[in-house]
């Protein structure tokens, strides 16, 4: 699909991460170099959170995997990942990242409301601030359900809710501990000319979409950092994320 033909919010963001892959190539770096697996802008350690199963011999699709170190760190615990992504430019650094440390897996240019793979391909769907904030949960969350197969488990990490309710439209500085905005009505968020276009619910209607598409909810992980946690981010402080989650992390198993 060109370009042109893709849905406005879709080239959006493909415009905003080619744009912005200079600037995140060298967190891939780090990401990939990595031998512990850690989450969200914090670096949690997965050994705190446990939110993977074992993922050895599991085939897994990474939604908006930008420089696919979260494909990366699966490989190497013996899992067939498959990454997608919507920025050609975020795409070319993670092949570089792949040639550079010898962990080839198939990545592809696409749309994750729109994906390209069969039904039943999949054991497993993760995504870390990648499809599940950029792309309509609407359409990401059945094209999930329709290439998991039966008992497949979707894993995502995103704002947490609390934060996207305290965040001010056009503001750099670390959100406060007050409400800004409406908790009912919540989906499209525009950050403007010189940002992309990202996707929030509420608790009870990510609840309701997945479990309109097959899924039941298996756990909500309201990630907790310490006050002296660092965040190269400034939306957020850690003396904030330690008395709110600034990040949550749904789990769902795909019924059978």
């Amino acid at each position: 699909m060109s370009t042109e033909e893709l849905p406005p919010h879709v080239r959006k963001n493909r415009e905003e991460w080619d744009r912005l892959a200079d600037e995140y190539a060298a967190g891939g770096e780090r990401s990939w170099a990595r031998s512990e697996i850690t989450w969200g802008i914090f670096g949690v350690p997965e050994s705190d959170l446990h939110l993977l199963p074992d993922v050895a011999g599991l085939d897994v699709v990474e939604l908006g995997c930008g420089t696919a170190y979260v494909s990366a760190w699966l490989a190497r615990r013996g899992a067939r990942p498959v990454g997608i992504d919507n920025s050609p430019r975020q795409l070319e650094t993670a092949r570089r990242l792949q040639r550079e440390h010898d962990l080839e897996f198939p990545l592809h240019l696409g749309n994750a409301e729109e994906l390209p793979f069969p039904d039943a391909s999949f054991d497993l769907a993760i995504s870390e601030y990648g499809a599940c904030l950029w792309a309509d949960p609407a359409r990401w969350v059945p094209e999930a359900a329709r290439v998991l197969r039966p008992g497949g488990r979707l894993i995502f990490l995103t704002n947490g809710l609390l934060l996207i309710l305290c965040s001010k439209d056009g503001e750099e500085e670390p959100v406060e501990d007050r409400l800004v905005r409406p908790l009912f009505g919540m989906h499209r968020f525009d950050w403007g000319q010189d940002g992309g276009i990202e996707f929030h619910l509420n608790h009870g209607d990510w609840i309701r979409l997945l479990r309109a598409n097959g899924f039941d909810v298996e756990d909500l992980v309201e990630i907790q950092v310490p006050a002296t946690g660092r965040t190269g981010y400034e939306f957020v402080t850690g003396e904030w994320a330690s008395r709110w989650a600034c990040e949550e992390v749904w789990k769902a198993r795909k019924r059978g």
